[in-house]
């Protein structure tokens, strides 16, 4: 699509109409860029008809599994009629039958009529909070926990922090596999060889010789790390106990907490949020039907895929009453709860069979044999209820009636990004986790403000404890910033004459003990970053090289 030649040709008066036949990833992010550039351009051109999701007729089963778009492109502003496939039959014959449904309006560059969500921004009050995980480039990288014990966990001091449970997406919406990865980053290739030498000879053997064929050099010279170790998403997630999760595509849009401990692979999109409160609103009809068209559809399947770009960075929260938020958060929390007990005491059932019975039930369709053991098994009557009044009270927290269309939602969430975007242009900008975000993104009067914040909030506790006294002479522990906080805890690692503990550290500061609780995250987040080694099973901590 990119610079296509046909449009090209188009714009410059050269022709009067063009046609295409693409795969349906044309809806997609990158794709949809490139057509909307032409739609908005100077001299536009529009599109006269398209149909974004039609099946390959008479594929072979060797074929590619595909289905594809068709458009019509001419000169001008006009509108044009979109089709949708409503139902298709006999596709492996000589007379496929696709029944389509029709609408007319302008269509959008994501092949769709009506509201254009091409047309929002991204809103600074999510940044730095979402992202894809891990791209291993390296399948050796995967163990069974029988095969980690081999390789020294539980015997090598501080392996622990460098093997770590591993989930994909058909770990989430199907059974867990129950693998482990093994994770070097923060390590060269020295230091995991004289401490972890089992590890370094296992992907010395499984990794390295896969990376050497790899034409991009930083695959091959840094070959026991991950290809892809998302350093922007490792700090939002380090001090975090736990954070949200989903698959980047299937076949439902579910959203879940993961524990910390868990390394995400690259099929799933990360949200370094542990409120249940932004787990409830990311699970709601809301966001849901935002999701859906933002995102658009991908593959055979054809099943949405959840872009950071633009599902998650313009989608704007709620700002509600202090109320609502404990409501959102019970609910959402028992609906978290309620599926992975359901899928602890049924370990053959999983997500997608119960999402599956779900839409069924919703839709007022008859259930099948099977299908009534897994409404029974997930009791799935539940998982329906809690989801409706999630809806109910999320549509409560954006003040809007429950009983707006698909599209009525998305024309007042674009309403609402423009006038969040708006508002961040004046410098106004609500942060969903300003003690992480406003320390790295925000402006220096918010940063002055958070501070400001934290003072105040310290001065009250000091007055409320006025037997703890700080200890004349030593620095005082920076805790209004996340990041001063690290570099606090790093300078009195660096200047230390050994390992040291956590109780040593505090102790180093005017507070003491009364911040010992944020020392110990501190010291867990740099653990996790590969920033630091234990010694004494894990009783005191120093600083390491890192690659």
């Amino acid at each position: 699509m990119e610079g296509s030649p046909a449009a090209e040709i188009v714009a410059k008066g050269k022709a009067r109409r063009f046609g295409l036949v693409t795969t349906n990833s044309i809806t997609q992010v990158f794709s949809r860029r490139v057509v909307a550039q032409h739609l908005e351009a100077k001299k536009p051109i529009s599109l006269l008809m398209a149909i974004p999701d039609h099946p390959w007729t008479k594929a072979t089963p060797e074929a590619a599994a595909v289905r594809i778009a068709m458009t019509v492109g001419e000169a001008g502003k006009r509108n044009g009629i979109l089709l949708e496939v409503e139902r298709e039959a006999g596709l492996d014959t000589d007379r496929p039958e696709i029944d389509f449904s029709e609408q007319v309006g302008r269509i959008n560059a994501d092949l769709t009529t009506g509201t254009d969500l091409a047309l929002t921004y991204a809103l600074k009050a999510n940044d730095g909070l979402c992202s894809r995980g891990m791209s291993l480039h390296g399948s050796g990288f995967i163990v069974r926990p029988e095969e980690a014990e081999h390789l020294g966990l539980g015997q090598r001091k501080g392996l622990e922090q460098h093997i770590r449970p591993y989930r994909n997406g058909r770990d989430l919406m199907a059974r867990p596999r129950g693998v482990v990865v093994i994770d070097l980053f923060g390590l060269d290739a020295e230091d995991v060889r004289k401490r972890f030498p089992e590890v370094y000879q296992h992907v010395l053997q499984a990794v390295k010789p896969g990376r050497e064929v790899n034409n991009r050099a930083s695959y091959k010279d840094n070959w026991w790390i991950f290809g892809e170790p998302r350093r922007e998403l490792r700090p939002a997630l380090a001090k975090v106990p736990r954070y949200i999760a989903t698959v980047e595509t299937a076949s439902h849009r579910v959203f879940q907490f993961l524990d910390a401990e868990i390394l995400p692979d690259n099929m799933l999109v990360c949200v370094a949020l542990q409120d249940a409160f932004d787990l409830g609103i990311l699970s709601s009809r809301i966001h849901v039907t935002w999701a859906l068209r933002a995102g658009g559809w991908l593959g055979i399947g054809n099943d949405p895929r959840y872009s950071k770009s633009r599902c998650f960075d313009p989608f704007p929260f709620p700002e509600c009453s202090e109320e609502l938020p404990e409501k959102i958060r019970a609910v959402a929390e028992e609906l978290d709860a309620h599926r992975k007990a359901r899928q602890a005491e049924h370990p053959k059932l999983t997500l997608t069979q119960m999402y599956n019975v779900l839409e069924k039930l919703k839709a007022g369709e008859v259930l099948n044999e099977a299908e009534e053991l897994i409404k029974d098994d997930g009791l799935v009557l539940i998982l329906k209820e809690l989801h409706q009044k999630l809806d109910r009270l999320v549509f409560e927290a954006y003040g809007w009636p429950e009983d707006l269309t698909d599209e009525q939602i998305l024309e007042r969430l674009v309403a609402l990004n423009k006038k969040r975007a708006a508002e961040e242009k004046r410098g106004q900008v609500r942060w969903l986790r300003p003690d992480y975000q406003i320390p790295r993104f925000g402006s220096d009067a918010e940063k002055a403000r958070l501070k400001a914040e934290k003072d105040e909030a310290r001065a009250a506790q000091e007055a409320m404890f006025p037997e703890i006294e700080p200890e004349a002479g030593k620095p005082r522990f920076p805790t209004e910033d996340e990041l001063a906080e690290t570099a606090a805890v790093m300078s009195v690692l660096a200047t230390a004459a050994g390992p040291i503990s956590i109780d040593d550290i505090a102790t180093s500061f005017s507070q003491g003990r009364q911040i010992r609780k944020r020392v110990a995250m501190t010291i867990l987040a740099l653990m996790r970053l590969g920033h630091l080694a234990s010694s004494d099973k894990g009783e005191t901590f120093s600083l390491r090289r890192t690659a």
